[in-house]
């Protein structure tokens, strides 16, 4: 996967938690509290940052926000 894919890709899952938020009316400041973190860390996730925490984020948040 070429380095544009995968930006493409990040973008795309980005604007997926922005719209997701949205809708239910959750800033990442109240998500961060729910899932016991802080704020940056769930901005991070929501960028597509690969580290392991910001993975464990993103499979936590699309529970708790009902994304595929």
């Amino acid at each position: 996967m070429s380095d544009q894919q995968l930006l493409d890709i990040a973008e795309q899952l980005e604007a997926k938690f922005k719209v997701a938020l949205l809708t239910h009316h959750i800033t990442q400041k109240e998500m961060a509290s729910m899932l016991g973190t802080g704020p940056q860390q769930v901005n991070r996730a929501i960028k597509g940052d690969m580290s392991p925490m910001s993975r464990s984020i993103r499979d936590r948040m699309k529970r708790l926000l009902d994304i595929e």
